[in-house]
């Protein structure tokens, strides 16, 4: 029997967001409760049903560490964070042949700009070079040099909005297996894109941006490749290497992994100024919302929790009620003093409280109202797509005027309706739902809406990249310098080279 290792860390971070995550932040499953992933549309959940599929395998399951998005993580819950997986999984390499690592790719830390490469790096020295690493990331990771200097094999992402969670999972798991099998000798070609993108082209259902994405996958099948994807990392964890990139995998094939990398990138760079985000600003949208029968989307993808951004934007409640916007308004925001003050008196009651700037003072400015606490909650739900859970802590349904809000007391992700309805709140029953999220699955908004309206506000995650203030990423990069001459250029990488 040969041992496989099975381990996760994932966090996506802003580093606009001014409050900095903990270790209090991450959810942890060690050991067996690993399994629990077994027939879930999750990485680890697709990789086991492959891992145990094999009966000459056995899975090691070592830890799991997850976290909402959140701000950058602070020193001391970097420090924590890296012992308590690195405790756990570097032990068991000693008797392992092979290391499945599950990742997001876009974490940071204010002590750590590159915490996968950290932790990659110490598996790496402890496995020795004759063990095969696969990891795997979402299509908004950040692989960094340091990286896939570790690594045997990559795989990503090939959906956004991401449902191929599980898929991804299965394909890595297969790219592990052969290389463990002997069956192939992986070689990488990266080409790095001085780019950063947002928008809706990027929806891979029918944005340009699904085009290449769906060559990747044709390559994929067509055997040219063992892995291609391509990576537009998190255009808000400002790292140094923050990036697009493509990177295709061959089977010893240099010359042809470097030509399709190249090919792509250079289609990708063409239609850069395609996929940027396209905004319309809040009083033009609530006057043409107006007009319309609805129901109608407002999207606040600039406080997008599943991004990083902190969830306490009053921006578009405080606009509605100043333009005296009167039809059913339903919202969601994080402000845990607002969510205490309501448990604390009770269903039913009347409260004066203030809502948003609880954790984004300076952009954000708390608004006073008078509120009826309709509805009370633990926060507990589960995603949609994944049905993994959410913890948002004490949440409160919250009344007043025409506005119902989901208030919260920590961030967790809003790219789908499950705090929603787990407060007693179906969004279909409101003329005007606000999103934080840059973009959900059609079925759950977009089919039954009237319009969507991308709205440009204030936040930790604007589409607006340029207004964020970009301290450490690459320079030049579009769209923070316009004018750029570049053309696509490979880099190889091959384990053991």
């Amino acid at each position: 029997m040969r041992k496989v290792i099975v381990m996760q860390c994932q966090q996506e971070i802003s580093s606009f967001n001014p409050m900095q995550s903990g270790f209090e932040n991450f959810h942890i499953a060690r050991g067996e409760a690993i399994l629990l992933h077994r027939g879930l549309n999750t990485e680890i959940g697709g990789a086991l049903s492959v891992l145990e599929a094999r009966d000459d395998i056995t899975v090691v399951p070592t830890i799991a560490a997850t976290s909402d998005s959140a701000g950058p993580l602070g020193p001391e819950g970097w420090r924590q964070l890296s012992d308590v997986l690195l405790s756990d999984v570097l032990p068991a390499l000693q008797d392992a042949e092979a290391v499945y690592v599950s990742l997001h790719g876009a974490m940071a830390a204010t002590s750590e700009m590159d915490p996968e490469g950290f932790l990659l790096g110490e598996i790496r020295r402890v496995a020795g070079p004759d063990k095969p690493i696969v990891i795997s990331l979402d299509l908004h990771g950040i692989l960094t040099e340091k990286m896939l200097h570790q690594v045997n094999g990559v795989t990503v992402y090939h959906t956004y909005p991401h449902v191929d969670f599980a898929e991804t999972g299965v394909r890595a798991a297969r790219l592990l297996l052969d290389i463990l099998d002997g069956k192939v000798r992986p070689v990488l070609a990266r080409v790095v894109i001085p780019a950063l993108v947002r928008g809706d082209e990027l929806i891979t259902r029918t944005g340009v941006y699904g085009e290449l994405i769906r060559d990747c996958q044709r390559l994929e099948r067509d055997g040219t490749a063992l892995a291609a994807g391509i990576l537009i990392g998190n255009p808000f964890t400002d790292v140094p290497e923050l990036c697009s990139q493509v990177i295709v995998q061959t089977d010893a094939d240099p010359d042809r992994a470097c030509a399709e990398a190249e090919r792509l990138a250079a289609a990708f760079w063409q239609d850069r100024r395609r996929m940027q985000g396209k905004l319309i600003p809040l009083d033009q949208a609530i006057a043409t919302a107006r007009t319309l029968a609805g129901p109608v989307i407002f999207t606040d993808a600039a406080d997008a929790t599943s991004s990083g951004a902190s969830g306490d934007s009053n921006a578009i409640l405080r606009a509605l009620r100043d333009a005296r916007y009167d039809r059913p308004v339903l919202a969601q925001i994080v402000d845990p003093q607002a969510a205490a003050a309501a448990h604390a008196a009770g269903v039913g009651a009347e409260i004066e409280v203030s809502l948003g700037g609880a954790c984004d003072p300076r952009r954000f400015t708390p608004m006073p109202v008078r509120a009826r606490v309709r509805l009370l909650g633990d926060g507990s739900a589960r995603l949609e797509t994944m049905k993994t859970p959410l913890f948002a802590g004490p949440t409160a349904v919250l009344e007043f005027a025409n506005f119902t809000v989901v208030t919260m007391s920590r961030a967790v992700s809003l790219f789908d309706r499950a705090m929603y309805f787990a407060n007693g709140c179906n969004p279909r029953d409101y003329d005007l739902i606000v999103v934080k999220s840059p973009h959900t699955e059609a079925h759950m908004f977009d089919d039954w809406a009237e319009r969507n309206f991308n709205i440009d506000a204030p936040g930790a995650t604007s589409a607006n990249i340029r207004s964020l203030g970009h301290s450490n990423c690459a320079r030049p990069m579009f769209p923070l310098d316009q004018d750029l001459d570049w053309s696509p250029t490979s880099v190889l990488f091959e384990f053991g080279s």
